[in-house]
């Protein structure tokens, strides 16, 4: 699966009742779980005092990412969305080989 880079900034309608939000985000965070045990999921933050996310996840493309990862999301309708393809750096000391040994 190739990694993305997702920022994410969620915004609730206004005039939407608080019964709704709870629902959403109590079924985002299952969803989360489920998508992070299936390896769609690699990492998520949040920037200190900020009201978004930032998250490494995985899929076999961009559109698979969209239709089957984050558009399985419940809170997807009222997000908005930055995706960066990622490859891997030479000089990543997660790589193999990267430290300078065989």
């Amino acid at each position: 699966m190739r990694e993305f880079l997702v920022e994410i900034t969620t915004t609730v309608p206004e005039g939407t009742g608080q019964n709704e939000v709870d629902e959403r985000r109590a079924a985002e965070a299952v969803r989360a779980r489920e998508l992070a045990a299936t390896g769609h999921l690699a990492r998520l933050w949040r920037p200190v005092g900020e009201l978004r996310s930032i998250g490494v996840w995985r899929a076999a493309d961009e559109a698979e990412l969209h239709e089957k990862v984050l558009g399985t999301l419940p809170l997807r309708p009222w997000m908005t969305l930055i995706v960066t393809a990622l490859e891997s750096h030479p000089n990543d000391p997660g790589r193999d080989g990267a430290d300078g040994r065989p």
